[in-house]
């Protein structure tokens, strides 16, 4: 089973950006020599929620850091751009790191991130897609052009052309039932950033494979992001978890506003708006702390052991082979991010890595109980 990080860089209240930048930039620099897997870039603007606008500039810097580890981006959000200049940047990051390069793409969910690209929030959807379908063809094609909705795109062609096929890498997130077709029909996996309920998620993967079978492809094994607080007793595991987890709250809200409900009229989000009662009552003391417990309940959290068993069940539940952990979220200090992340590379890596019942594929259980959303991509 492969592991990997994802750098989320939250702004914090007395500190510079460049402060805050450099000791995740830090935190990457440890992925290899720990014997993690990946590194994967996030992509968010205009807020201090997620201080990373370039995914694929910030993994350039990791491709001529590093010899092993892959590199991937969770999410490059395609309403926001040309999709020309994307597969042109994957191209060349392909070259760069010599082919150890995989992309997660979505449709991102900030109103205020569509603001400022003067892009309609009612277009995302089917922006989205059209998009997938220029890069795929942009990157898969010597000599591509396209006629759509949105682009009109001369016969063409991208160049450098890429040393690998990074287009049989491509994962899309949070894929909504009406882009699901599509996106299963280009091949594309799954990738699921982890906020709700397991068996919703796995529920979500199953819906997802069924499609991608309808429609020709084999699927491949989910790839899965979540949280990890790891310590040697579980009660510090846990109160970390609600301390800097519980501080994820604000930082979501400040971001995505879900709380004023106004994504209920927005074409394609009306799902969202649903949330809006959940985040608006974050405000009580008593409903925030049990949406809180609720959280750290869906991370990983706990001693090593624990670790290990929940990212057991977690593997049963959705057949997922690649687990991406945020070891640095909420605010939390350096020094104890880079503990946590620590002893998870020192006493479960190894094992996911290398025990046997790790290495095979795992068979996806069915899944039961599972209820509406309630948390936004975060």
């Amino acid at each position: 089973m492969k592991v990997g990080i994802a750098l989320n860089m939250l702004s914090q209240a007395g500190r510079s950006d460049v402060a805050v930048v450099a000791e995740h930039l830090a935190l990457g620099d440890l992925a290899e020599p720990l014997g993690f897997n990946s590194l994967f870039a996030l992509e968010h603007h205009f807020t201090g929620y997620a201080m990373s606008p370039a995914p694929t500039q910030l993994l350039s810097y990791y491709a001529g850091r590093t010899k092993r580890i892959t590199l991937g981006t969770s999410v490059i959000v395609l309403p926001w751009h040309d999709p020309v200049r994307v597969a042109e940047e994957i191209a060349l990051l392909d070259i760069l790191c010599g082919g150890r390069c995989m992309f997660g793409f979505g449709r991102g969910a900030a109103s205020v991130e569509y603001a400022g690209f003067r892009i309609p929030m009612e277009e995302a959807r089917p922006r989205f897609v059209e998009a997938a379908q220029v890069v795929m063809k942009a990157l898969s094609e010597p000599v591509f052009e396209h006629q759509g909705q949105f682009f009109q795109i001369p016969r063409t062609s991208i160049r450098p052309r890429p040393m690998s096929h990074p287009e049989r890498r491509f994962y899309a997130s949070s894929v909504s039932p009406e882009s699901a077709e599509i996106m299963a029909k280009l091949g594309f996996g799954m990738l699921v950033i982890m906020q709700n309920e397991w068996p919703k998620a796995a529920a979500d993967i199953e819906r997802y494979k069924e499609i991608a079978r309808g429609v020709g492809h084999e699927p491949r094994a989910p790839v899965i992001l979540t949280n990890v607080s790891c310590a040697e007793s579980r009660d510090e595991a846990h109160e970390r978890g609600v301390r800097y987890l519980g501080r994820k709250w604000e930082s979501i809200d400040n971001h995505y506003h879900f709380s004023d409900g106004h994504l209920a009229t927005v074409k394609g989000y009306e799902s969202y708006g649903k949330m809006a009662k959940t985040y608006a009552k974050m405000k009580d003391d008593a409903h925030r702390d049990k949406a809180t417990e609720f959280y750290v309940s869906i991370q990983i959290v706990g001693t090593p052991d624990d670790c290990l068993q929940q990212i057991a069940e977690l593997r049963a539940l959705t057949g997922m082979d690649h687990l991406i952990t945020e070891f640095s979220f909420g605010g939390m200090p350096h020094e104890e991010a880079e503990l946590n992340m620590r002893l998870f590379a020192d006493r479960v890596m190894p094992v996911l890595q290398r025990d046997s019942a790790f290495s095979a594929a795992a068979p996806q259980r069915a899944a039961t109980g599972a209820k509406a959303d309630v948390f936004a991509p975060a």
